[in-house]
């Protein structure tokens, strides 16, 4: 970590911008010059943007953003706040108090990431006798075996001397309270799993831990095998994260470096859609919704010595954590909990910012809820119950970027208060906001303006426009209720295990849609009232115009929205993802040895592309593959059935290949070959990270709602029109036969 304070010089030269730019918010000026100084500061942020990233314009240009903003806030409370009535009054400050902690927390997240910090592994000592010990520890709940068996090999392929590694299963669904259970069939599942995961485990050399009651979920279970290994250092994986080779070799040495490191955090990526990708078919075309994240957010909590555990993907010391206690279990978000008790005893954290993990997200809109709803309580009862402004022990800086991490999870009151502020004048007439057509382009445009440019700077190729709205906007209906449920008690929420590797055999509507149908009727018929008071009340049509965009851009969000909630079939069991390999296919019967590329990869199988000249008919669907393996620097042999051989193009032919009679000695290389590069997930990451403008990504969000949401409907027209046939069926039927007899009696006499 850079020090923050490290060049006081600059310090007090910021400071002293601080404060004029601080004078400058509050300066009373008139509306024209108001026009004039927005407008110099916003082609000021144009130029800057267009310029690139370098370092000595980042500050000023954040610095120029933040100021348009303070500026808008002042103005907002002294101008604009609406007092007429207990209606009016009421839905005003709603609405001031959503922009406020929209404001703080765009604020918070200009300063996180006003210089973020973008580490290199340490390389590790020449002697091994000079590595630490290391336990892999993989928590488990309701896991099926077979993804359990591929994060186990995985962890037993990672490249480290075998005598100072060793790794555990901590499986809680066969613990003795769960084997012992008065439901029977429930007992015999455990009794099962217990004995299944058992010979897995001696099978691929790792260790079985089971403890005797379910207590404190994830934590009590991590904390119960903390008692029973004694590697110096501790790597969490969830049950679906499978590690590349190199997970040790990029991050252990961080902790030879500095005896004060507790923690050192990888990303979270995923190899598989999650449900809103998915409904809307956007998966590898636009950056992941995490990579805000991983990418950017936390290399930037980095530099200010706060990038927190994020429960998985991770290395953490023994002895800080046996300094506190363990995992932490005041909350259900443990690993954020865990972080901040060892930052305030004066431990370090490193963020490490390459993929070494690839896991998968849940497949379901709700899974997708239960797991955001969790992360929200989580994060809430942080706030409440270990507020970083009252832990002792931490600096400043580190206070700011714990409360913005915990902070941003009350964005549901935001985002359905921008939702409903709109309709609470075109429906009803309430007045919440006072202002004129050129108070707004004076004011709060060159605000919006400035906050979308910081959004865009900030993020860049990693989060294109209006993506956090949409995504937001779906949680809201759902983790603003169990916000308040915190609220009542802190102590109430529970640890609830998100699904993974769901199966969807035909596509469906969310059982989740009913409250944005609801929504999405008073936004259209906002519109509506919005024509109407244009055409009825000419006085007030500047702040109809306004109003009526708002809402416009609310029922382009709600269109994507409902779109995402159509949910699509998931049958592929294993998630295929871009590769690029030398192979070579011999041919069974004819032995032909052909030449290839491996164009995708999944633990099943693979696609092929093959010089369509060197491709003979094919006699069998038999062959066997040789890819090359660039995790064990060596080729891969496999059994392999040959289908959907196809032409490309004129020049290729693509193969689709299914991996069969895998010996059992031959997982641990499948493993390695699927999951064991981490290059390949930089890569692909990198290929995925693409810059889109604030208009085109406008116009893809009405692409998608337009697309999407009509599909949706037509599911339910044609849901509902097969409901109705099988209620009204006898009456039809009745008709069709009367009209035969008619038709006979008629023609036929």
């Amino acid at each position: 970590m850079l020090d923050p304070l490290g060049n006081r010089a600059l310090l007090w030269v910021w400071a002293g911008l601080c404060v004029l730019g601080g004078l400058l918010v509050v300066a009373n000026v008139d509306l024209g010059a108001q026009l004039w100084l927005a407008a110099v500061i916003v082609i000021l942020l144009l130029a800057l943007r267009h310029i690139g990233h370098p370092e000595r314009y980042r500050a000023f240009f954040l610095f120029l953003a933040a100021f348009l903003t303070l500026r808008y806030v002042y103005w907002r409370t002294t101008h604009t706040l609406s007092l007429d009535g207990p209606a009016d009054m009421a839905m005003a400050l709603l609405l001031y108090i959503a922009e406020l902690y929209g404001i703080v927390v765009a604020m918070l997240g200009i300063f996180v990431n006003i210089r973020p910090l973008k580490r290199k592994p340490v390389p590790l000592p020449a002697d091994p006798s000079l590595l630490p010990t290391v336990d892999v520890y993989i928590p488990t709940y309701n896991e099926s075996p077979e993804l359990l068996e591929v994060t186990l090999r995985a962890a037993m392929n990672i490249r480290y001397p075998a005598n100072k590694l060793k790794v555990y299963l901590l499986d809680d669904g066969g613990t003795v309270q769960k084997r012992g259970q008065a439901d029977e069939a429930k007992a015999l599942d455990a009794i099962t799993r217990h004995k299944w995961l058992r010979k897995l485990c001696q099978r691929h050399g790792a260790h079985y831990i089971s403890r005797a009651r379910n207590e404190h979920a994830k934590a009590g279970n991590i904390n119960a095998a903390l008692k029973e290994s004694h590697g110096e250092l501790i790597v969490i994986l969830d049950a679906d994260h499978v590690p590349t080779v190199d997970f040790l070799e990029k991050t252990v040495g961080f902790f030879l470096r500095d005896e004060k490191l507790f923690l050192v955090q990888t990303p979270h990526f995923f190899i598989n859609p999650d449900p809103i990708e998915k409904n809307l078919r956007i998966f590898g075309q636009i950056p992941s919704e995490n990579e805000m994240f991983y990418s950017v957010i936390q290399h930037g909590l980095d530099f200010w010595n706060s990038a927190f555990f994020c429960g998985s993907a991770a290395v953490l010391r023994r002895r800080c954590l046996e300094e506190v206690g363990g995992i932490a279990g005041t909350s259900i978000t443990e690993d954020a909990e865990t972080a901040l008790d060892l930052h305030a005893r004066g431990y370090k954290s490193v963020y490490l910012g390459i993929p070494l993990i690839s896991g998968l997200q849940p497949e379901t809109f709700t899974g997708f809820i239960t797991q955001r709803v969790r992360w929200a309580q989580g994060m809430v009862q942080i706030f409440l119950l270990k507020n970083p402004f009252r832990v002792p022990g931490l600096k400043l800086w580190q206070r700011l970027c714990y409360f913005s991490s915990s902070f941003f999870w009350f964005f549901g009151y935001a985002r359905l208060m921008f939702l409903l502020a709109p309709l609470a004048f075109l429906l009803f007439g309430l007045h919440i906001y006072k202002a004129t057509l050129t108070d707004f382009l004076a004011y709060a445009l060159p605000h919006v303006i400035g906050v979308m440019l910081v959004s865009d700077y900030l993020f860049d190729k990693v989060r294109w426009a209006f993506v956090s709205e949409l995504y937001e906007l779906l949680q809201s209906m759902f983790s603003l209720p169990a916000i308040f449920k915190v609220f009542r008690n802190p102590r109430a929420p529970t640890f609830q295990v998100t699904p993974k590797g769901e199966h969807l055999d035909e596509d469906f509507i969310s059982q989740l849609s009913g409250p944005f149908y609801l929504v999405y009727l008073a936004v259209v018929v906002g519109m509506g009232a919005g024509i109407w008071r244009y055409v009825n009340f000419p006085l007030e049509r500047d702040i109809v115009l306004v109003t009526l965009a708002w809402n416009t851009l609310n029922l382009l969000l709600l269109n994507a929205a409902i779109g995402a909630l159509f949910e699509r079939r998931q049958r592929r069991a294993n998630p295929r993802m871009p590769a690029d390999l030398d192979a070579e296919l011999i041919l069974h019967g004819s032995g032909a040895h052909l030449p290839c590329r491996v164009d995708d990869l999944s633990a099943s199988g693979a696609r092929l592309l093959v010089p369509s000249a060197q491709l003979p008919p094919l006699t069998s669907d038999l062959a066997v593959i040789a890819i090359y393996n660039p995790a064990l620097l060596r080729y891969t042999h496999l059994s392999v059935h040959i289908h959907n051989a196809r032409p490309l193009d004129a020049h290729q032919h693509t193969l689709g290949i299914e991996f069969v009679d895998v010996a059992v000695q031959q997982v641990a290389e499948v493993v390695a070959l699927v999951h064991g590069d981490s290059q390949r997930w930089q890569d692909y990451r990198k290929e995925r990270a693409r810059k889109l403008g604030i208009f085109a990504s406008l116009m893809l969000l009405v692409r998608l709602g337009g697309r999407y949401a009509l599909q949706h409907y037509y599911s339910i027209l044609i849901t509902a029109g097969r409901f109705l046939w099988l209620r009204l069926k006898p009456a039809p039927v009745a008709l069709v036969r009367q009209g035969r007899r008619l038709w006979r009696w008629t023609w036929a006499g």
